[in-house]
């Protein structure tokens, strides 16, 4: 089969590699679309390798049919052959074909695209992760999603809005590019200081209970005397900067939470658990319309070094998808 790989001089290429064997607990699937993650250009880079026994190529989701299964896969699996399936990875999905874990697979919604059904994995079991399991969102609260163009924000803003949050979120381009999303209020940090806006919002008596900050940097410390008190602050990049000056102070006197975490160091077992709940809880929201992934472009994956020009340049609102098929 045929994937793609980084040259020495950070190039891609689609060139053969070999073929999966699948595990007794695993399926084959074959891939119509691969989406891009921000995580992708950081492997690219060196920078974040896959984890142990996961393919060298690029990939953490995808949506394909099952062309194969193993033996404890077909006993412990609903799947059959010719499933339609969407597949968190660790990595491997800029490919022909994936060997995945049956329990990293889930049905393709049903009023989905295999397009959007690429998009849904990672992006959703992300959303999830940071929503519910690290920050305990609840009805009523206030949720700051920084880089509302991004394809996780895109997800993350119309899930927390279906589950009674109020949204903020920022963005240093054209405002009206996300209203569809839904947040509540949309900040131009181009235009607005965001440190000032949480202030003014904390006045009229509804400060951040929750941040989801893939920025950090100096905006992170300057922002924090301005959430509420308990907040929880989950940190997922620092595309702004490694570093920010915090007033220790302010962090116990308003017992504020800041949390640092990613989908793809946890568990196979945390992050099966977690597909499981986007299937019963979220799939009937996705099937309703409530919930559904932003496109910005669909690319054949011969052209994935353009595709990822679009992440590089920040173009994207939304998310990007490779066609395979």
């Amino acid at each position: 089969m045929k994937a793609i790989l980084v040259n020495d001089d950070k190039s891609l290429r689609w060139d053969n590699v070999p073929d999966p064997v699948i595990a007794s607990e695993e399926v084959l699937v074959k891939v119509a679309y691969a989406a891009l993650n921000r995580a992708d250009l950081m492997q690219r880079e060196g920078d974040y390798p896959p984890p142990p026994g996961c393919p060298e190529w690029m990939g953490l989701e995808v949506s394909g049919e099952i062309v194969e299964i193993g033996e404890e896969a077909k006993k412990k699996s609903p799947y059959k052959l010719g499933d339609k399936v969407c597949c968190l990875l660790g990595g491997g999905g800029y490919a022909e074909y994936v060997a995945v874990k049956y329990d990293m697979c889930m049905p393709v919604p049903d009023n989905c695209s295999m397009v959007e059904a690429a998009a849904i994995p990672e992006a959703f079991a992300t959303a999830y992760l940071k929503l519910f399991v690290e920050g305990k969102a609840k009805a009523g609260e206030t949720l700051l999603v920084s880089a509302g163009t991004s394809g996780l924000a895109s997800v993350m803003i119309p899930m927390a809005k279906a589950y009674g949050l109020r949204v903020l979120t920022t963005v240093r381009k054209d405002p009206a590019k996300i209203s569809h999303l839904g947040a509540d209020l949309i900040i131009n940090t181009k235009e607005q200081n965001l440190p000032e806006v949480l202030r003014n919002e904390e006045l009229a008596g509804h400060p951040v209970d929750i941040a989801i900050d893939c920025l950090g940097g100096d905006m992170l410390g300057q922002c924090l005397p301005y959430v509420k008190y308990g907040c929880r602050w989950i940190v997922i990049a620092a595309l702004a900067g490694a570093t920010t000056q915090i007033d220790l102070k302010n962090l116990y006197k308003k017992n504020i939470r800041i949390i640092g975490s990613t989908l793809r160091s946890r568990a196979p077992e945390m992050k099966a658990q977690i597909l499981a709940s986007l299937v019963s809880e979220i799939w009937p929201k996705v099937t309703a319309g409530i919930i559904k992934p932003t496109i910005h472009a669909v690319l054949p994956i011969t052209e994935t070094e353009a595709a990822h020009n679009i992440l590089y340049r920040g173009e994207n609102v939304g998310k990007v998808v490779l066609k395979v098929l």
